[in-house]
C-alpha cells in the first residue's frame, strides 16, 4: 500500500518521496473541492496511560506525527485516560519521554481525555433529550444474552423509556446514587444493525474508582467509542488515524460527531494495519503480567518490546523510525520478522558506533619472545565507515587476552585461527603470531596459549610479503584492561507466535533469553566512557554509549546498572545480518 514518487528539489536534484494510501486520502481532502480544502492537516496520538509504549505504538505515533510533519500540520498528544483502572502518572511521564526520544514534539497541544469529562456529559445529556440515548438496567450477562445474532435483532426492555425518566436516572448515576454495574447509558441507534457496534452500544458506565487526575469527582465514565470522536472534534482534528480494529467502529464514530452539536468540522477516521512482530507479544496486559510476576526485570528490561526496553538494549531512535519506514503503511495485517528490526539497528550502528576490542570468554595469551616489562602503542580506527571518526590508542605487551574460541588444540577442518600446527594469524592492528604451546587445567580446559610474534610484522604486515593464511583475531592488553559484566540478550519467547489463541504465552518464554557473562575484558578507556555517562541527567531516558566489539557484535552500556566501578554492557545486536533483503 506504499508507493514512491519522484520530485525535484529547488536544486533540481531528484529525490524519492514515500507516499501511502493515507497520504492519498489526505491529498484528496485538502485539494480543491475536498472536505478540508484550505485547512491545516491536524492529527493526534491518543495513548492510554496504563503502561509503557511499545514498538507497536511506535508505528502509530510515527504515522500520526509523521503525517503532520509531511503536510506541515499539527499533531496533538492526548492521554486517553477515560478508563482509570490501570492508569497512572508514571505512564504519562514515560510516554512523553519516549515520544521526545523518537524526535517528535506536540508543542503546547497536550491534553487528557479526562479534560473533556464535563463536555462528554453535556453531549450525553443532549443525546438523551434528542431521544438518542437511554438508561438501560440489563446486567452484563443479560446484555450479552439480548444482543441477538446475525439476522436476529438485539432487544432491551428499557429502550422506550420516557426522556424525562432517562434524564433523572442518568443524573442519579452521575451523583453516585446507583450501584456499579446496575445501569448504563446506551446510544439509541439500530438494534437490527448488521454491525453489532451499532446495536445500541453502551456509551457510559458506572465505576467507583479513584481517577489519577480527577480523583473521585466522577463515578461515571464515557466509553472510548463515545469520548474519542468528541475529543477529536473539539480539538479540531482533521484526520483521526487509528489501527484497523476500529474500522468496524467507524460508523459509530461518525454517528457520534453527527448527532452532537459540536460547532466544528467532523474529523475523518482512516484505519491502518497494526504492527505485529514475531517472537514477542504486544498486549499491554500481558506485558504488565510479565513485569508483575517478575518474569522480566521491569518495563525497561532489554528483552521487552517497550521503547524504554529497546532504548536500554541500545536501539536508537533513528533505527526504530527507519524500521517503521521500511515496513510501510498498509491495510492488511501482517507479522514482521524480528530480524527486520535488528537489520535496521545494525545498519544504523554500523555507521555510528565506535569500534573497540573486548574479550567475552578470555584465555591468556603469552607472547613468549616479547620482552617482559615492555609495552608499545598502536592506533586503531574508530569506525572504518567514517574516516573522520579518527583513531584511538591501544597498548600491546607480552601478556594479552584472547577469545577462547580463537584457539583450538585439535582443530576442525578449515579452522583458520590459532592452533598448535603453527598457522600464522594476525593480532588486530599489532603483529603476526603463531602458536608454540599451550597449558590446560586438570579438566583439560585451555588456560594459556603461548605464541611467538614476528617483530618485523608491526601493523600485521610481514616484511617479506608472505601470505598469511590465518584469521585476524582481536585481543586486549592484560595490563591495560578492566573487567566487565556482559549481558547477552535473545528473543524473550522461543515460539514465533507466542500470542496464539491456543497457547499460554508464558509457556513460550525462552529460558535462554538472557545469559550473563562475568569477568569479560574490555579496553580500560571504557572506564572513562562510563564515568562521563554517570554524570548524565536522566540516564534512563537517553541512549547510553554504544560500541562495536570487534568480531563480536554491538554493545551498549546499561543505562541503569552500569557505572565506572562496575561496567555492564548489553548486547544490542550481533554482527550477523539474517535479514532477508
Amino acid at each position: 500500500m506504499t508507493e514512491e514518487r519522484k520530485t525535484n528539489t529547488p536544486e533540481t536534484e531528484e529525490v524519492t518521496e514515500s507516499k501511502n494510501f493515507i497520504h492519498n486520502f489526505i491529498d484528496e481532502d485538502i485539494a480543491e473541492g475536498g472536505q478540508f480544502q484550505g485547512m491545516t492537516v491536524h492529527t493526534r496520538f491518543p495513548p492510554e496511560p496504563n503502561g509503557y509504549l511499545h514498538i507497536g505504538h511506535c508505528k502509530a505515533l510515527c504515522i500520526d506525527f509523521g503525517t503532520a510533519e509531511k503536510y506541515g500540520g499539527l499533531c496533538n498528544l492526548r492521554m486517553d485516560d477515560t478508563n482509570p483502572a490501570k492508569e497512572d502518572t508514571e505512564y504519562v511521564d514515560a510516554i512523553k519521554q519516549d515520544i521526545h526520544w523518537l524526535g517528535f514534539d506536540w508543542g503546547d497541544r497536550f491534553y487528557y481525555g479526562s479534560d473533556y469529562f464535563e463536555k462528554d456529559y453535556e453531549y450525553a445529556v443532549e443525546l438523551i433529550k434528542k431521544g438518542l440515548a437511554y438508561v438501560c438496567e440489563l446486567s452484563p450477562e443479560e446484555f450479552r444474552a439480548n444482543r441477538g445474532d446475525i439476522g436476529i435483532p438485539a432487544t432491551s426492555p428499557y429502550r422506550d423509556r420516557p426522556i424525562e425518566e432517562n434524564l433523572r436516572l442518568f443524573e442519579m448515576m452521575k451523583n453516585g446514587e446507583v450501584e456499579e454495574g446496575k445501569m448504563t447509558l446506551r446510544a439509541k441507534i439500530d438494534l437490527a444493525s448488521g454491525n453489532f457496534n451499532m446495536r445500541d452500544p453502551v456509551i457510559y458506565r458506572i465505576r467507583f474508582i479513584n481517577h489519577h487526575r480527577q480523583g473521585t469527582k466522577w463515578c461515571i465514565f464515557p466509553m472510548y467509542d463515545f469520548a474519542h470522536p468528541i475529543q477529536d472534534a473539539l480539538e479540531g482534528i482533521t484526520h483521526s488515524l487509528c489501527s484497523l480494529e476500529y474500522e468496524e467502529h467507524r460508523p459509530l464514530y461518525d454517528w457520534v460527531v453527527n448527532n452532537v452539536s459540536i460547532p466544528y468540522h467532523k474529523p475523518r477516521q482512516i484505519e491502518f494495519a497494526r504492527l505485529g512482530i514475531d517472537h514477542t507479544v504486544m498486549s499491554k496486559r500481558k506485558l504488565r503480567q510479565l513485569v508483575e510476576e517478575r518474569r522480566v526485570s521491569g518495563w525497561d528490561d532489554p528483552r521487552m518490546p517497550t521503547l524504554c526496553g529497546l532504548r536500554r538494549r541500545g536501539y536508537t531512535a533513528r533505527s526504530i523510525r527507519n524500521f517503521c519506514e521500511v515496513i510501510g503503511v498498509g491495510k492488511t495485517p501482517s507479522v514482521i520478522e524480528y530480524a527486520t528490526l535488528e537489520h535496521c539497528l545494525r545498519d544504523d550502528l554500523n555507521q555510528t558506533a565506535e569500534r573497540t576490542m573486548a574479550v567475552l570468554h578470555p584465555v591468556k595469551l603469552t607472547v613468549v619472545n616479547y620482552p617482559e616489562g615492555r609495552s608499545e602503542s598502536f592506533e586503531v580506527e574508530n569506525n572504518p565507515t567514517d574516516p573522520e571518526a579518527g583513531t584511538h590508542t591501544i597498548t600491546f605487551s607480552r601478556d594479552l587476552w584472547i577469545e577462547a574460541d580463537d584457539f583450538m588444540a585439535e582443530p576442525i577442518p578449515k579452522y583458520k585461527r590459532l592452533t598448535p600446527n603453527g598457522l600464522e594469524c594476525r593480532l588486530k592492528g599489532a603483529y603476526l603470531v603463531k602458536c608454540v604451546g599451550y597449558e590446560t587445567d586438570e579438566n583439560g580446559h585451555v588456560t594459556e596459549v603461548k605464541v611467538e610474534y614476528d617483530p618485523e610484522s608491526r601493523g600485521g604486515n610481514p616484511a617479506d610479503g608472505r601470505k598469511v593464511k590465518g584469521a585476524t583475531i582481536h585481543w586486549v592488553d592484560a595490563h591495560n584492561c578492566v573487567d566487565a559484566e556482559v549481558r547477552l540478550y535473545d528473543n524473550l519467547f522461543n515460539d514465533p507466535q507466542p500470542d496464539g489463541a491456543d497457547k499460554n504465552f508464558l509457556d513460550c518464554l525462552n529460558p535462554n533469553s538472557l545469559i550473563v557473562l562475568n569477568g569479560c575484558k574490555v579496553e580500560k578507556a571504557m572506564v572513562e566512557v562510563a564515568a562521563a555517562f554517570d554524570k548524565q541527567e536522566n540516564r534512563t531516558g537517553i541512549n547510553a554509549p554504544t560500541f562495536q566489539f570487534m568480531r563480536v557484535g554491538y554493545f551498549c552500556l546499561d543505562n541503569r546498572d552500569s557505572s565506572a566501578d562496575h561496567l555492564v554492557f548489553n548486547r544490542s545486536v550481533s554482527l550477523k545480518d539474517s535479514f532477508k533483503k
